[in-house]
């Protein structure tokens, strides 16, 4: 009788799409939950997120009639939570850290993409999957993925495995971070700047920098959003080299026009969240609120993206953007920690 009803139930579709989001909310709130323990913070809620989804397909399988609701959780609600995000950023904080943390973000991003985008065309790894693969290294981890992936036309499965290949980079790489900081030799400044600089998620950010203590945190967080808020322009840049490259590809397409540039708008929200909060309009309890908003909504973004791995994809396509972007995270790594000594900030 249960089963029959379940059957029921599921056959409904309004029924279905509820299920999906029921299925990832669920897998949102226990990555929060787990993420409060001592070691398993280091991933972070958005990381967790990821790996729970990917486990509860392996365990239990997903049901088609879920679908409909876990893709409007990997897209929908991403955007939502991605512009809410933005309460996180206080451009001020950007202004105040100084042209050398704005210029050591930069010369990061660009050297991050180029490398890694080259490792993966050295790799032989698919030309979207190397473009995530690289954006998600140099700029925000996952959160870059999902935000690029849109403006370049890649599939679930691309998406899905670049956002679960830097998960696991970034977790790789806070773990090496806690481990070195005591050998680097950097002031507590110095080494908050290098995490910052170098790091994947926000919440890597944050593990990495604690042992350095408040002074550390606080700066690598201002670096970290000075990197996210460089998103923007990047997603756009891509944007319009991804609609040239499509022409030449195929000489009957129309000619792109700025018109038809991909504006990631989400993104543009992001940047508006960002002045409101700098602005101080919205009351700081408020806004604390709106920021566990958006992460869980991110986080239920990052479960849908999980829900959609399958590990035998993964293997296939995964691996060797794993590679490229592990070579580029070490090489990051390298002239991040060479850039804090040459700007005098170590």
């Amino acid at each position: 009788m249960g089963q029959n009803y379940i059957h029921l139930w599921r056959q409904n579709k309004k029924f279905g799409f509820a299920e999906g989001i029921i299925i990832t909310l669920i897998l949102a709130i226990l990555a929060k939950f787990i993420a409060c323990f001592p070691f398993l913070s280091i991933m972070g809620q958005l990381v967790i997120a990821i790996l729970l989804g990917i486990a509860w397909r392996a365990i239990f399988g997903v049901p088609s009639e879920a679908a409909p609701g876990i893709n409007f959780s990997s897209k929908k609600l991403l955007r939502f939570g991605i512009i809410l995000l933005g309460m996180r950023l206080n451009l001020l904080d950007i202004i105040h850290a100084g042209p050398k943390v704005l210029a050591i973000a930069v010369i990061n991003i660009v050297f991050a993409i180029f490398v890694v985008y080259g490792l993966t065309k050295l790799f032989k790894v698919d030309q979207r999957l190397g473009i995530l693969t690289a954006c998600g290294t140099a700029i925000c981890g996952a959160a870059a993925v999902v935000a690029i992936a849109p403006q370049i036309k890649a599939s679930d499965d691309e998406t899905a495995v670049g956002a679960a290949t830097i998960a696991i980079l970034g977790t790789v790489f806070t773990l090496a971070y806690t481990l070195l900081y005591p050998v680097l030799g950097l002031t507590a400044a110095g080494y908050g700047i290098f995490s910052g600089a170098t790091l994947h998620e926000i919440a890597h950010v944050i593990a990495a920098a604690a042992p350095g203590g408040k002074e550390a945190v606080d700066l690598a967080v201002i670096v970290k959003l000075t990197r996210v808020a460089l998103l923007v322009p990047v997603a756009i840049v891509i944007g319009i080299w991804a609609g040239r490259a499509e022409s030449r590809n195929n000489p009957n397409a129309a000619k792109t026009s700025w018109r038809d540039i991909p504006i990631p708008w989400f993104i543009l929200g992001f940047l508006l969240m960002s002045g409101v909060n700098t602005l101080g309009i919205i009351p700081a309890v408020v806004t604390d609120q709106l920021i566990v908003a958006a992460y869980l909504l991110i986080a239920m973004a990052m479960a849908a993206l999980g829900l959609n791995v399958d590990i035998a994809t993964f293997r296939r396509m995964g691996l060797k953007s794993f590679a490229a972007g592990f070579i580029g995270s070490v090489l990051l790594s390298g002239l991040g920690f060479g850039l804090v000594h040459w700007f005098g900030l170590a």
